[in-house]
């Protein structure tokens, strides 16, 4: 799963032991929240490959400025894609599939809210969150982190499958102190979650659940300004460092030097059918604005790690890169098009004409060009002319296209 490469400001909090508890949602902190519409976001995405060359999902939502809208692609076999209905809601949210093909959660000021796609409607369920952060789906388990608490929230995926408006029961992990983190429950139950305060990230923990409380397994501070994570094939477990990448296999992690000095990955773009994880990469901490010119390269059966500079046309944001079809990477240039880059060799090997040039964002959360995938369909927004477009990432055509009332920002499909 992809999300911003940039941590919210924190009020500092006084540091504690770690308290690591199992409760049932129906406790007093995370009683229901109800709110209404108002009136006026490795990756780290996951995305998988190996689906029909038509959009196996039916619903997808964009956010606008101050609203949401719901579209349908039920209807891509036919050029067709539909706007159902528009939602108001914050100025500025954030996206993610809660992974069960039907919900998305909304990330606003009261937390994770959930939205139903099919119905088109926020539902009035809120996860409380002081500072909601990223969503991880994983083998079943849909995991919330709270930047302001350092809370985890761990729910399975088919929660909200029977009532979308009541709290569903869940499994929380409390972090020592509140840091901009995240956290996956792997298959055999390890809770991995992000380690650091207000003022630094150092690395990640990997937990094991005991009765009623979780027990630190093994833990790795190798991994400064750690950020988003990405689960390639084999359940090999990828975090982003600002000096490379910090891999967890076998139940111990691994460092993965970068290059340079500082070389940040942020994001992590993974196939869980293959063992090549794609990053984001930056080796200059004082560049100015948001466009990248190169990509990291994870091979995590052999555990190395190195970059592939991209040719001169091709830049990109974090909100720009996806795998697709034989496990590539498809990168989302300022030149208009996609890029297929071979994961293993780090070429391009393709390029796809789809939108008009654009330039990077003055600021992170500015609107600017995205793309998503669904297998071998990927969404790409063009804030310019305010369109969605739907893209087959095995021909390069653009199968249809929607004008929305205002320019796109964010966007999620209802993945499963």
């Amino acid at each position: 799963m992809i999300h911003a490469s940039h941590p919210r400001t924190q009020a500092p909090r006084q540091p504690r032991q770690a308290r690591l508890m199992l409760t049932i949602a129906a406790s007093a902190g995370l009683a229901l929240l109800a709110t209404g519409c108002s009136a006026s976001v490795d990756t780290g995405a996951e995305n998988t490959q190996g689906a029909a060359p038509v959009a196996s999902t039916q619903r997808l939502a964009v956010t606008t400025a101050g609203g949401i809208t719901v579209l349908d692609a039920s209807e891509l076999a036919d050029g067709t894609l539909t706007a159902v209905d528009s939602l108001d809601t914050e100025e500025f949210t954030r996206l993610n599939a809660f992974g069960d093909g039907r919900h998305l959660l909304v990330t606003t000021s009261q937390g994770f809210e959930v939205l139903d796609t099919q119905n088109a409607e926020l539902t009035g369920l809120v996860f409380p969150a002081t500072a909601a952060g990223h969503v991880v789906r994983h083998d079943g388990h849909t995991v919330l982190f709270d930047d302001g608490t350092g809370r985890t929230t761990v729910l399975e995926s088919h929660a909200l499958t029977a009532d979308n408006t009541s709290m569903p029961e869940n499994q929380v992990h409390e972090a020592a102190a509140p840091h901009h983190g995240v956290s996956i429950v792997l298959g055999d139950g390890t809770l991995l979650t992000t380690v650091g305060d207000a003022n630094a990230r150092s690395g990640a923990a990997a937990l094991e659940a005991h009765d009623d409380h979780w027990h630190e397994h093994v833990t790795s501070h190798d991994c400064p300004g750690i950020h988003g994570e990405g689960t390639a094939q084999g359940e090999a477990v990828v975090f982003g460092c600002e000096n490379g990448a910090l891999l967890f296999t076998d139940g111990k992690f691994t460092k993965l030097p970068a290059p340079d000095a500082y070389g940040r990955m942020g994001n992590a773009f993974v196939s869980e059918e293959s063992p090549l994880v794609v990053g984001d990469y930056k080796n200059d901490p004082d560049a100015e604005g948001y466009l990248l010119e190169a990509v990291t390269l994870i091979d995590t059966e052999a555990k190395t790690l190195r970059v592939a500079e991209l040719p001169d046309d091709v830049r990109y944001t974090y909100r720009d890169v996806v795998r697709g079809p034989k496990g590539h990477a498809y990168i989302l240039s300022t030149d208009g098009s996609i890029h297929v880059l071979d994961a293993a060799s780090g070429k391009i090997v393709d390029t796809f004409p789809v939108i008009d040039p654009w330039t990077g964002p003055a600021d992170w959360q500015d609107a600017h060009p995205t793309i998503v995938a669904d297998g071998d369909i990927a969404y790409v927004t063009e804030p310019a002319s305010r369109a969605v477009h739907a893209v087959d990432l095995t021909t390069g055509t653009t199968l249809a296209s929607v004008t929305l009332p205002d320019a796109p920002n964010e966007i999620a499909v209802a993945l499963g």
